[in-house]
């Protein structure tokens, strides 16, 4: 029995399910493996890397879904959707985001179109529908937190979570709604080990007029893959680690982002809901069984530091 990599659901002796295939396209009953192996993936990314206008230093292509010959076909530019393939020396990242990704979605932080991708070589690629397209060759007005700041690839680790609020209260059209939506994002990056998101992970969008947070990108454990001595990339309280609820809860919210107790308390309560859940899909996850025990201790271990009144998961 098979699990479709879209939608996490039984697919029998298929590839994908019909609702995975359908939430790619309603045409879609069939779609080929994607026609490169995890080596040529990345060795296409590098030579394209100056065609296209992805950002980033993770191996990346552009694709548009070929309907009609079933397949994501590799652009130059324009593409509504972006692969990433395995990465050399890091373990399982199209899994381990593709999953990251479906937490951040049970607790209502808003992402993209996602899924894996079967490569010709059996392996994994993970793949995102681009949120900044509309139509035939639209746009939407998109900035990051780098650019927003005067900042670049270079210096985007050189801010802070305080900063990151500020840009939130200067630009944003409902500020105190997008302050919420930090909150819940800064605690779940914190809960499931994502010690990476500077600068450029975060962006402001134009939708209808209104300016507000995107939806979510680059969501990814990567405590279980780097060892690194920090726990959250841009410090929050003058910190990057040893962070606890005392510095979330109290100064953050609180303090900096002038949050009510009521909401405070309704985000807490969702993570507190979303717990067992969240170990349910990491256990039905393509994630090794070695890197699940992973994920899930981690998740143990950051969600008794925020004191969070959950049961913790036994990984023995």
């Amino acid at each position: 029995m098979n699990i479709c990599p879209i939608t996490y659901e039984d697919c029998g002796e298929r590839k994908y399910s019909e609702k995975g295939l359908r939430k790619l396209s309603r045409q879609l009953t069939h779609l080929e493996d994607f026609p490169y192996s995890a080596e040529e993936q990345r060795r296409e990314a590098v030579i394209r890397a100056g065609k296209m206008s992805i950002q980033g230093v993770q191996p990346k292509l552009s694709v548009r879904l070929n309907i009609k010959k079933t397949i994501f076909d590799v652009m130059d530019s324009g593409g509504y959707y972006i692969i990433k393939p395995q990465i050399l020396d890091c373990a399982e990242v199209p899994e381990n985001e593709d999953l990251t990704m479906r937490l951040a979605a049970m607790i209502g932080l808003e992402v993209p179109l996602h899924g894996l991708v079967y490569s010709k070589d059996g392996s994994f690629a993970y793949f995102i529908r681009r949120f900044d397209r509309i139509g035939r060759g639209g746009k939407l007005p998109l900035e990051d937190f780098a650019q927003l700041t005067g900042k670049d690839r270079d210096t985007k680790y050189r801010s802070s979570m305080e900063q990151v609020s500020a840009v939130i209260d200067r630009f944003c059209t409902f500020p105190a709604i997008e302050r919420a939506k930090l909150f819940q994002l800064t605690l779940f990056n914190f809960l499931t080990g994502n010690e990476d998101s500077h600068l450029k992970n975060y962006s402001l969008i134009r939708r209808d007029s209104k300016i507000e947070l995107s939806p979510m990108y680059d969501l990814l454990n990567s405590a279980m893959i780097l060892n690194s001595k920090e726990e959250i990339a841009l410090p929050l309280n003058g910190k990057k680690r040893n962070l606890d609820r005392e510095d979330f809860l109290n100064y953050f919210a609180r303090e900096r982002l002038k949050m009510t107790d009521k909401i405070i308390t309704k985000t807490i309560n969702g993570l507190e809901n979303a717990f067992p859940l969240w170990i349910d899909h990491i256990q039905k996850s393509f994630l090794s069984e070695s890197m699940k025990k992973k994920y899930i201790q981690n998740l143990n271990s950051r969600a008794a530091r925020l004191e969070l009144k959950v049961d913790l998961f036994s990984t023995q």
